[in-house]
């Protein structure tokens, strides 16, 4: 089987920390170039843009884009009219309208588009789909706090218009809820502190409820410090789960019973090859609605500035 030819556009910290190492794991892919402003890759050829990677004799099938959001349209769109698959790292657009172009070019051009969530990779989180699927879901509770000085120091697009801000973070909770609860849920009230020097929220509340009325609350804080919380835990008719360290970790009524390495982003590229190979897309905009009706619906509230 001859590797797929990978472009890797974005050379910052989430691109070293998870792509790299996962590409490196996997025969079923290459490192053909790499597309930084800065710096490269030893043994991968090192392009400026994407628009000189595409125009020059490197042949690459595929790229994965790990820009900041704001301009990964147009660089996914430059990259499905030269017929290369995408995989888009999330968020997947800055905007729902926006990744909604991008399946129907996609589509069109018969090219497998990929919007990732890595946290539903996580290892707990499908044994956790599949406990409550016969379940009664009674109430949810979300703590996903983070320190945005220690996961994201100096990135400074992600308090920009589009740079979601602490959803960066809360947006791999919605991925996990929105994959593992049994039924569609829907934002009721919302408050968004928003520092006055920035133009993203450093903390968030929302109040949602699902479709039979189950109430679900969310925590997102990007200014937490000490331990950090990648929380969720869903009462049911039937006893309580509990999902930790981001989903790594499953517990049923305070036991844990299900635990597995990390193999958040190697199991991206599987399904990644996959798709491929299957000539197919998976484009799933779900955790960026509720992002999005987040944005509509809540509630505004000024905080102090923020000083990294």
């Amino acid at each position: 089987m001859t590797p797929i030819r990978l472009a890797l556009v974005g050379l910052g910290k989430i691109a070293r920390d998870q792509h790299l190492p996962a590409i490196a794991g996997d025969k079923r892919f290459t490192l053909a170039a790499v597309v930084s402003r800065s710096s490269g890759v030893d043994g991968a050829p090192h392009f400026a843009t994407l628009a000189e990677l595409l125009a020059s004799d490197v042949t690459v099938d595929a790229v994965a884009l790990c820009t900041p959001p704001q301009p990964r349209h147009a660089l996914a769109h430059q990259a499905l009219a030269a017929g290369k698959h995408v995989m888009l790292e999330k968020p997947p657009g800055a905007t729902l309208s926006e990744v909604e172009d991008l399946r129907q070019v996609a589509a069109a051009r018969s090219l497998t588009l990929q919007t990732t969530w890595h946290s539903r990779c996580a290892a707990g989180v499908q044994p956790a789909r599949q406990w409550l699927a016969d379940r009664a879901v009674k109430a949810v509770r979300i703590c996903w706090k983070e320190d945005v000085r220690v996961w994201h120091p100096g990135q400074t697009w992600i308090w920009e218009a589009g740079g979601l801000g602490v959803f960066d973070p809360g947006i791999n909770a919605l991925s996990i809820v929105t994959a593992i609860l049994p039924r569609p849920f829907f934002l009721a009230r919302g408050v968004l502190h928003t520092p006055s020097n920035l133009q993203a929220p450093v903390q968030a509340e929302l109040d949602f409820t699902d479709a039979a009325g189950a109430p679900i609350r969310a925590e997102f804080d990007f200014l937490q410090t000490g331990p950090q919380s990648w929380d969720i835990e869903v009462d049911t008719d039937d006893g309580a789960l509990k999902l930790t360290h981001g989903g790594a970790r499953l517990w049923i009524n305070d036991h844990l019973v299900y635990e597995g390495p990390d193999r958040e982003y190697p199991g991206l590229y599987t399904e990644f090859a996959r798709l491929i190979a299957d000539g197919s897309s998976d484009v799933d905009v779900s955790p960026l609605r509720h992002v999005a009706d987040a944005f509509l619906l809540s509630e505004r509230v000024s905080a102090p500035p923020f000083i990294e």
